[in-house]
């Protein structure tokens, strides 16, 4: 059995080391969301040679990411069979690419069942249509920016840092307390987000794990803020990103300002990934609003 135990910040060195292997677009393959999700998805890191494994809980029970890394993928699959086995459990791989699929296809023949798994499939965008909204598909964003505009003239868009990291974190903590007062989404689920936005906005947690971000104020307050960090070679993910639903136009606007940091602080980076949408209906619309360049599908694979 393979000795799975909780990720800290001094682990992002030889996960970033193997993580560079994968070199792919999908979320879940990034140590920021390893590190910051380990407490809402009971998040756990081991090693098998130079192979990663991450073991998570969520609502369709335990199961494993891709053994990302180097190396034969054949000693990596058994420790998984074994720890799984260790569990009374069958091993169940999740949040599979189509490549993963052919690499385990490839090694094991015939042994896995494969799913698609829709609610888990990331919202990928072009980072230059993002950043400027170009296009007839999303001429009702520019609108909502233009309103955005009349209603807040003075808006300023700031790129997050030591000094303005706290004015974030107190926006976050309004944001989560009015969404609790609305109802309607599990608060258990909402606490675990919020505690996790908060330490990525520790300014020691920042900085190690290599976050960027940016956010935007108006009217002598913060409307919205965006995280992320770099995703491979030209990627980029989008880890957490808020702003008041009732002022018009904010979530548009942090979006392309983010999408526009990121241009010009990673010319190289082609994409951004704006993570799935948990199989909640509202959250799905609002991504296939920006027409998704790349709707990156997602799988669950079973030994029976």
């Amino acid at each position: 059995m393979s000795n799975f135990r909780t990720p800290t910040l001094e682990d992002k060195v030889w996960v970033d080391e193997l993580l560079a292997g994968e070199n792919g677009l999908a979320c879940e393959y990034n140590f920021a969301n390893i590190y910051l999700l380990s407490d809402a998805y009971h998040q756990t890191i081991a090693r098998a040679g130079d192979r990663l494994l991450v073991r998570m809980e969520g609502g369709q029970g335990g199961g494993y990411l891709f053994p990302t890394g180097r190396g034969p993928l054949e000693g990596a699959l058994k420790a998984l069979e074994a720890d799984a086995g260790s569990r009374g459990e069958g091993l169940h791989l999740i949040c599979l690419t189509a490549e993963h699929r052919s690499q385990l296809e490839e090694v094991c023949p015939g042994r896995f069942v494969f799913e698609e798994d829709r609610d888990g499939f990331d919202y990928v965008y072009s980072t230059q249509r993002l950043a400027t909204l170009a296009g007839k598909k999303l001429h009702g964003k520019r609108n909502h920016i233009h309103r955005f505009d009349e209603t807040w003239p003075d808006w300023m868009f700031e790129p997050l840092g030591p000094d303005n990291l706290c004015h974030c974190a107190a926006m976050a903590r309004r944001w989560f307390a009015q969404r609790l007062e609305e109802g309607g989404e599990d608060a258990a689920d909402l606490e675990q987000e919020s505690l996790a936005i908060q330490e990525a906005l520790d300014g020691a947690v920042f900085a190690r794990l290599g976050l960027e971000g940016g956010l935007i104020r108006a009217g002598g307050q913060v409307m919205a803020f965006s995280l992320g960090s770099p995703l491979g070679d030209n990627g980029y993910d989008i880890h957490f990103e808020k702003a008041f639903p009732q002022i018009q136009g904010a979530y548009t606007v942090i979006n392309r300002e983010m999408a526009r940091m990121v241009a010009r602080r990673h010319p190289r980076v082609e994409w951004i990934n704006r993570e799935d949408d948990l199989g909640l209906e509202g959250l799905r619309r609002a991504k296939l609003s920006y027409y998704p360049d790349i709707l990156l599908t997602k799988y669950r694979a079973y030994l029976p």
